[in-house]
């Protein structure tokens, strides 16, 4: 005797709503809303925060990259002066 029948989920859906009221669970249901709401921005966030530190990260290593190889010029053309 499972919850398979249509008339088990009607009498459990009776009682649900007996016990709590349709007050307490459209706030249930508001409050699930949200937080499911909150939960996607927050994992949205935190991909964009991600894209946002490679990008910085992208930007940086040419950068430096371009420093070093200046540096490393700098260090042969006065080795080639000694």
């Amino acid at each position: 005797m499972g919850l398979d029948s249509i008339w088990h989920w009607a009498i459990l859906l009776v009682i649900i709503l007996l016990v709590f009221g349709t007050g307490k669970l459209t706030r249930v249901g508001s409050d699930l809303g949200n937080a499911v709401r909150g939960f996607k921005k927050a994992m949205q966030g935190d991909e964009e925060e991600e894209k946002r530190k490679a990008q910085e990260k992208l930007q940086a290593d040419p950068a430096q990259g371009a420093g070093s190889t200046q540096a490393n010029q700098n260090q042969r053309d006065s080795n080639e002066s000694k």
